[in-house]
């Protein structure tokens, strides 16, 4: 059975539930949905869900909304987006999807290379974000030793990867890169003084920058890997070994579309589009064709690791609504890094953006490497 097959029986089965359960979607979606769905091109004729509706759902109806497919007693989990301003967005799963994000997560690390016996290092608070909440249960599902970072500043941290000869560690990039410059201030070589042989990143664009990558991998020994993902859709991305220049989609578990963001057509091969998410495993609570406000350009070439799924080149390349317009070019923060993380003795950066006499204007400040 095509993939494509296995996405379209996964998603009826879906649509089913929630036309049946499902509050939120029974009022959005058509009564016959799932009947209707007899290939994946009909999930186009499905409206779009954005986030504005489901954070405005919660507010109507709280605490937790209509978007929940179950009775309340069947939900384990809650965690709440983060990263945006204004009212966070409350996520719930049950015991499956929970176990469908571990799975998820087991996708991601295998994928890198991580295997039964090594130590990974969770640099991450554990707050209420899902951050890494979920790769702490996939660390269980490959055999790892998962080891908690929550509660330690960043000279304990440091002091925790070293001394637990952690193999593998994961954080945010600019976390990671933090952690590198404090090591070589207290006079720490990561590259030889510890055991980090894969470094996994998450919560923000930087590790498919290949300025950035080159960075982390240099100062960690390791390899750097790259996983896009979202508190309300799951962990939907993962970078393979021979890291072909952007991350996968795990089409198994989700159907990912890119559609130009003014139209909501799909792009054509070569274009860059906002990524529009349906995950599959999420039943409890779900999203169908979320636009995530995320730009992404996608490839859908055979790759060396032997998979056909989609590739987002370069992986999340930013946010649709980062966009800044200056003097009619096209500017994405991303790409200000690309060429900021290029000069070693650049520690740190900021991007200001203002009117003068009604033209935008954008101000790059630097912060020099120490020594």
């Amino acid at each position: 059975m095509s993939i494509e097959r296995r996405q379209a029986e996964k998603l009826r089965v879906m649509l089913g539930e929630l036309v049946k359960s499902n509050g939120f979607y029974r009022a959005k979606l058509p009564k016959d949905a799932a009947s209707k769905l007899i290939s994946l091109k009909a999930l186009r004729d499905l409206p779009f869900t954005i986030k504005r509706e489901l954070v405005e759902d919660q507010i109507h109806h709280p605490p937790f909304g209509t978007n929940l497919t179950y009775p309340l007693e069947r939900y384990i989990k809650i965690h709440q987006t983060s990263g945006t301003t204004g009212k966070p967005m409350y996520c719930l799963d049950t015991e499956e999807s929970w176990q469908w994000w571990a799975g998820c997560w087991k996708t991601i690390f295998e994928s890198a290379g991580v295997h039964a016996g090594d130590r990974i290092y969770f640099a991450f608070s554990f707050g209420p974000f899902i951050g890494f909440w979920s790769s702490w249960e996939g660390a269980r599902s490959v055999g790892a030793l998962a080891i908690s970072g929550g509660g330690q500043s960043t000279a304990q941290r440091l002091k925790a990867i070293v001394d637990y000869r952690a193999t593998v560690l994961i954080s945010t990039p600019t976390y990671a890169v933090h952690l590198a410059s404090e090591a070589k201030k207290a006079g720490i070589d990561l590259a030889k003084g510890s055991a980090v042989r894969i470094t996994i990143h998450a919560g923000e664009p930087g590790a498919s920058i290949p300025t950035t990558k080159k960075l982390l991998e240099e100062a960690w020994g390791a390899k750097c890997y790259d996983h896009p993902g979202a508190s309300e859709v799951g962990a939907y991305g993962f970078e393979c070994e021979p890291q072909p220049g952007g991350v996968h989609v795990n089409e198994e578990e989700f159907i990912a579309e890119v559609i130009d963001p003014e139209s909501g057509d799909p792009v054509k091969e070569g274009e860059k589009g906002e990524l529009v998410m349906t995950n599959l495993g999420r039943i409890g609570n779900p999203v169908i064709r979320y636009r995530t406000g995320d730009l992404v350009e996608p490839g859908y070439e055979p790759c060396r690791c032997g998979r056909s799924l989609m590739l987002l080149k370069g992986g999340v390349l930013g946010r649709i609504d980062d966009m800044i317009i200056v003097r009619g070019v096209n500017i994405f923060p991303s790409a200000i890094e690309s060429i900021v993380r290029e000069f070693a003795d650049i520690e740190e950066f900021r991007v200001e953006v203002f009117r003068r006499e009604a033209l935008p204007e954008l101000k790059l400040i630097l912060e020099p490497r120490a020594g």
